[in-house]
């Protein structure tokens, strides 16, 4: 085990894509914790020396955090909030963006248009957590509708977008909030605010994971038949070429002041569990955490209790089909996971100590033993070669990076 932050404030990992490429550096950002957006920089830290570079400096009362990275650059992705803010525009769900640092320069993400009529391929709010696709052509986030949520909060449900490189896209309006994008931008998930109880309908999107380049699973929150909420997986086929994310489907891809974005045509989100009956029914929400295929495209993991009420790992086919209990320890799995790069093991929280799973048998090995404070339940990622793992831990009042080598290479 190594701590390799020491400076006396917080270090905040996001929870996929945190390694350079080469496995070299770690990015993070200095939110004073994970709930106060208020960093200005986006930072990055060698994890052999030590030394510390800031990526990106935000200003004019911006703020930024939630930065990943890449699969096969140095592209920085994360969120930027307003600048110049105000009383009537300052960082929300529903107003921020995703912007791309490369090379010293800054890009839009999405573009943002708040004035009907509304622009194909912009959005309308705010998006946050953006992980490139494995072969880093695509970007997933979440996202916030500021012109449904003026109208009703109710009304602005989370839902799961993607930013397609075939933009520009730049809104027509003269709203001074507006701001172009380099990518097209759509919602792939569809949400309604009042789902049928029992139904695949859900009101909430969210904690998505890439499965290869062309699908994207997520979270959904249905009702039981008795109107409980009930986490369940999700997952949406994405479109094959730039024809595709341009092409609508049963309503506009812009929105309407009405109704939220819309997905492109064939765009359907399919249900993966259906966990009603069970003793205890859904996806969890706590520990957080993002629902995460294995590298090879063939399994989707997730968090839900056994017939015990204990956190496990589950399996499940992005084909559909019963989830298999993965792991089957005696107490809850503590935080979010990922997988390893060679797709055989998963990584995370159990215990108060950093863990590994085989991803057949489900066996653990502790990477770590309690030394002290335990590990944030917010990250635990591998490097890109597999060598290391990464996690977050409070070490006198400030939370700092550590890392170790894995068990095996």
């Amino acid at each position: 085990m190594k701590q390799i932050t020491f400076a006396s404030r917080n270090h905040q990992l996001t929870n996929i894509n945190t390694w350079t490429p080469d496995s070299q550096w770690l990015v993070y950002d200095v939110r004073p914790s994970g709930a106060s957006f208020t960093g200005e920089t986006i930072e990055r830290v060698n994890v052999g020396t030590g030394e510390v570079e800031v990526v990106y400096r935000a200003t004019d009362g911006a703020h930024v955090g939630v930065v990943t990275v890449h699969p096969a650059q140095e592209k920085y992705v994360f969120i930027h909030g307003p600048k110049n803010p105000d009383a009537d525009w300052h960082y929300d769900f529903h107003h921020r963006q995703g912007v791309i640092a490369h090379h010293g320069q800054l890009s839009n993400l999405d573009a943002m248009d708040i004035t009907s009529p509304y622009t194909p391929g912009a959005l309308r709010g705010g998006s946050h957590v953006h992980v490139f696709s494995p072969n880093g052509l695509l970007v997933s986030f979440t996202y916030n509708d500021h012109v449904l949520h003026e109208r009703d909060p109710k009304l602005d449900l989370r839902n799961v977008g993607v930013a397609a490189p075939y933009g520009p896209v730049k809104p027509q309006g003269n709203h001074p909030r507006e701001y172009p994008g380099a990518y097209w931008s759509v919602l792939v998930s569809r949400t309604t605010p009042n789902p049928q109880p029992g139904s695949d309908e859900i009101n909430r999107a969210y904690e998505e994971g890439w499965v290869g380049n062309d699908r994207l699973a997520f979270i959904g929150d249905t009702l039981s038949a008795t109107g409980e909420k009930v986490p369940e997986l999700f997952i949406v086929n994405l479109p094959e070429d730039e024809q595709g994310w341009k092409r609508a489907g049963d309503a506009p891809l812009q929105g309407t002041t009405d109704t939220l974005p819309a997905p492109p045509a064939g765009v359907e989100q399919r249900r993966l569990t259906y966990t009603h009956q069970r003793a205890y029914p859904g996806l969890v929400n706590v520990p957080r955490h993002w629902v995460r295929s294995n590298p090879q495209g063939t399994q989707i993991a997730f968090l839900m209790r056994d017939d015990n009420g204990i956190v496990q790992l589950w399996l499940i086919s992005p084909e559909g089909g019963e989830p298999c209990q993965l792991t089957r320890n005696g107490s809850d799995i503590q935080s979010a996971f990922n997988w390893h790069p060679s797709g055989d093991r998963l990584g995370f929280v159990l215990e108060n100590r950093i863990a590994c799973c085989d991803a057949q048998t489900g066996e653990v090995t502790f990477l770590t033993s309690n030394h002290g404070n335990p590990p944030s339940a917010d990250a635990v990622v591998f490097s890109p070669d597999g060598r290391v793992i990464a996690w977050m831990e409070e070490t006198a009042g400030f939370r700092q990076l550590w890392v170790t080598e894995t068990a095996q290479r």
